[in-house]
C-alpha cells in the first residue's frame, strides 16, 4: 500500500516509475501528444495503464508515431497488419477506433483550430477541484463534470473509445489536473509547471 502522501504506483515497476516521475501531469501543447494519448486510452479501456505502458515504444513504431495522418490513412492491409503485431493489444474495434480518430483529428487541422486548445477548454475551474487531492478522493472520482463534457463534444465529433473516465485519465496524464496526491514530490513540480504553461 502506498503512503497516503505518494502516488499509486506498482512496486518494482521502473518504467511506471520513471513515468510517474517525469511525465505524468506534465502539461503540453502538442496536438500530436494529445493524439497518442487518446488512442492509447483507447487501448486502454478494459485493461491496466501498466500494461499499454508497456507497450507504448511498440504502439508508437506500430503507428508511425502516432502521426494523425498517416493512420488516418490506414487501409484493410494495415488493420490486419496491426491485428499480426504480438507488441500491441490486437483488438479491431480498438484499432479501427485509432484510425477513425486520426480522421477526426485531421478535421481539427483542416479548421486551422489546435486539438490541444479543444482539450484545454475544459480545465476544471479551481473553485470546482478539492482542497487536496487524496486517494480516496481519486478512488471515487473516475470522471468529472469536464471528463464527461469532453467526451460528449468528442463523441459529438465523431470520435469513438473516448468515454469520461478515459478523458479524466488523459486530463490527468496530460496537465489539465494535476491529481499528484497531497505530499507526492511532484505535486509542486506540476503545479509550477502548470502555473507557468501558457
Amino acid at each position: 500500500m502506498p503512503k497516503p502522501t505518494d502516488c499509486t504506483i506498482p512496486p518494482n515497476d521502473p518504467v511506471f516509475q520513471h513515468y510517474h516521475d517525469h511525465e505524468w501531469g506534465v502539461p503540453t501543447n502538442s496536438d500530436q501528444v494529445f493524439f497518442e494519448k487518446v488512442c492509447l486510452e483507447g487501448f486502454q479501456s478494459g485493461l491496466s495503464w501498466q500494461i499499454i505502458l508497456h507497450r507504448r515504444e511498440a504502439f508508437r513504431q506500430a503507428f508511425q508515431g502516432f502521426d494523425p495522418m498517416k493512420v488516418s490513412k490506414y487501409t484493410n492491409a494495415d488493420v490486419e497488419r496491426l491485428m499480426a503485431n504480438p507488441g500491441i493489444i490486437r483488438n479491431r474495434r480498438k484499432i479501427l477506433s485509432a484510425v477513425n480518430n486520426a480522421q477526426r483529428a485531421l478535421e481539427f487541422q483542416q479548421e486551422g483550430e489546435s486539438l490541444a486548445a479543444f482539450f484545454w477548454q475544459f480545465e476544471p475551474k479551481p473553485r470546482t477541484r478539492p482542497a487536496r487531492i487524496t486517494h480516496d478522493w481519486i478512488a471515487q472520482n473516475g470522471q468529472t463534470a469536464e471528463s464527461v463534457a469532453l467526451a460528449k463534444a468528442l463523441k459529438k465529433r465523431g470520435w469513438s473509445f473516448v468515454g469520461p473516465v478515459n478523458m479524466y485519465a488523459l486530463m490527468q496524464a496530460l496537465g489539465i489536473v494535476n491529481d499528484h496526491v497531497h505530499g507526492c514530490s511532484r505535486r509542486q513540480a506540476i503545479d509550477t509547471l502548470r502555473n507557468e504553461f501558457r
